[in-house]
């Protein structure tokens, strides 16, 4: 084995759940922080090995992932080094990741890359979310001060590429449950399901992942649902954006932390880690897809699916040889993407979640795969002859990072994603156009948040086929009643300009059911 191969050493997490015991509405830091200490003794013991820690990169809170997002209760100024501070690591390079949940298997992929090139010995990844515990002492009106000042070197990688198209936001898809609504409803329209079939097969997607939620101790939720009652729309189980119940989207309530503790062979054995702690990355890949009005079928993501193929490649391996995954499961269409564009069958009975996934163990923010991460690494350690994936999915089926891990030692081989980048860059867009006259509805979605509901309809106009994004007038709902009492998919609909220039759905004629 090359004194270079990078292995994992070392995992950890922490949670609470409001009103469970021992609850101390702990800070983000203070979270990631006990998971950095129980990756680090989960390796070999705290002191033995925080002051060997050469980076420190950690995941972007929510609360700091956007232009104009104030944290209401303050945060440290230098969250990597905040978390180094609580493990007694001082670390030579501390890193602030982009927005997106595929940050986690990033941050592995690449710095796996960097001990493989002889370039670093030791890394922590960690990160975390208090989301819950913000909107619990909200509601208390209670406060707390998370402000921290450490200080230090800090690499900030920004907030990272705009996601979502302006003319989206515009047209009242400014959230991630609405433009994923877009994209499942496209899926359901390329299958030709009705809208009750496809909300059944939603559920019977999701509700194994209930299952293995329920056994996790570290999960927000451990109820266990039928596909039926996760498809049915209850008091308790509200529509939110068509097609989605509540139950089948991410739980951003949570508060959660992760962390992942990297080593090069040659620094493990001579720190003493036992090797029985080692898991192998085998193969990564990375890719990232244009805007969603960029892309030319807004029912699948096939960049995600390459980079999947990809990290399976480089591995040396065959799909039928992936015993375990954990796909990103924010909301259905993502795990469906992967698990039909790889060709895994519906009945296939090998697992799609290592922790129960982000609607039932948690959304931790961008923090989720870290979490996938540590739960396979434990997986792949009781079943070492095994090999598992994760995928991890950031934006708008935006940004993907895959890994093949393993304990079966494996020369490191390394891996470059930039032909895959430049395949998936080089793809014909469709021509898009402001929406003004007649078209044809190729995707929509009703958002329910709304006091009058509100629906968002990307067509292609006749003619041209260029594609337009449109909304229902908020002022006069007769177009999003219709779009509500029969199927606007395929419908035929007239567009017009407004004075706050919006297209406005004047019209629909949907299909009849």
């Amino acid at each position: 084995m090359n004194d270079n191969t990078p292995v994992i050493i070392g995992v950890g997490e922490a949670s609470e759940r409001i009103g469970a015991p021992g609850y101390s509405a702990l800070s983000p830091a203070d979270l990631a922080g006990r998971a950095a200490a129980a990756a680090l003794t989960d390796a070999l013991g705290v002191g033995a090995l925080a002051p060997h820690i050469e980076v420190i990169a950690a995941i972007r809170q929510f609360e700091v992932s956007g232009p104009r997002v104030v944290p209401p209760f303050g945060r440290a100024d230098n969250f990597p080094r905040a978390v180094g501070r609580r493990i007694g690591a001082d670390p030579a390079h501390a890193i602030l990741e982009p927005v997106g949940g595929q940050g986690p298997q990033h941050l592995v992929n690449e710095l796996t890359q960097a001990i493989g090139a002889g370039e670093l010995g030791m890394a922590l990844i960690c990160g975390s979310e208090a989301i819950s515990t913000v909107r619990h002492l909200h509601t208390l009106g209670e406060s707390r001060d998370w402000s921290e000042t450490v200080g230090g070197q800090l690499e900030d990688r920004g907030l990272g590429a705009r996601l979502i198209n302006p003319d989206l936001t515009h047209h009242g898809a400014r959230t991630a449950i609405s433009c994923y609504a877009l994209l499942e409803n496209a899926r359901r329209a390329r299958l030709g399901l009705s809208r009750a079939d496809y909300a059944l097969e939603m559920g019977r997607l999701f509700a194994p992942f209930t299952e293995v939620a329920a056994t996790n101790p570290h999960a927000m939720s451990q109820d266990i649902h039928t596909a039926e009652a996760l498809a049915t729309v209850t008091v308790s189980n509200r529509l939110t954006s068509d097609p989605f119940t509540r139950r089948l989207v991410a739980r951003d309530q949570a508060n959660q932390g992760a962390a992942v503790l990297i080593a090069s062979v040659a620094r493990a054995r001579e720190l003493g880690v036992p090797e029985d702690r080692f898991i192998y990355l085998h193969g990564g890949a990375d890719a990232q897809e244009r805007t969603p009005m960029e892309r030319a079928d807004l029912s699948s993501s096939p960049a995600s699916v390459l980079a999947a193929r990809q990290a399976i490649d480089v591995a040396g391996v065959t799909l039928d040889q992936i015993d375990i995954f954990d796909l990103y499961s924010c909301f259905p269409i993502a795990v469906f993407n992967v698990r039909d564009g790889l060709g895994i069958a519906a009945d296939d009975p090998r697992p799609l979640t290592v922790t129960g996934g982000l609607p039932y163990f948690g959304g931790a923010g961008n923090n989720y795969s870290m979490h996938a991460i540590a739960s396979m690494v434990r997986r792949l350690r009781a079943e070492p002859s095994r090999f598992g994936l994760v995928a991890a999915n950031g934006g708008i089926l935006s940004k993907y990072s895959v890994g093949v891990y393993s304990a079966r030692p494996a020369p490191w081989r390394g891996f470059d994603s930039r032909a895959l980048q430049a395949e998936v860059d080089g793809w014909a867009a469709p021509v898009v156009l402001p929406g003004e006259g007649e078209g044809v509805v190729e995707t929509y979605t009703v958002d329910h948040a709304h006091k009058t509901p509100v629906g968002v309809v990307i067509g292609r106009l006749n003619g041209s086929g260029a594609r337009f994004v449109a909304m229902t007038d908020s002022a006069d709902p007769t177009v999003v009643r219709r779009m509500i009492e029969a199927d606007p998919l395929g419908a035929a609909l007239t567009v017009s300009r407004n004075a706050e220039d919006h297209s406005i759905v004047t019209s629909i004629r949907p299909l009849a059911g």
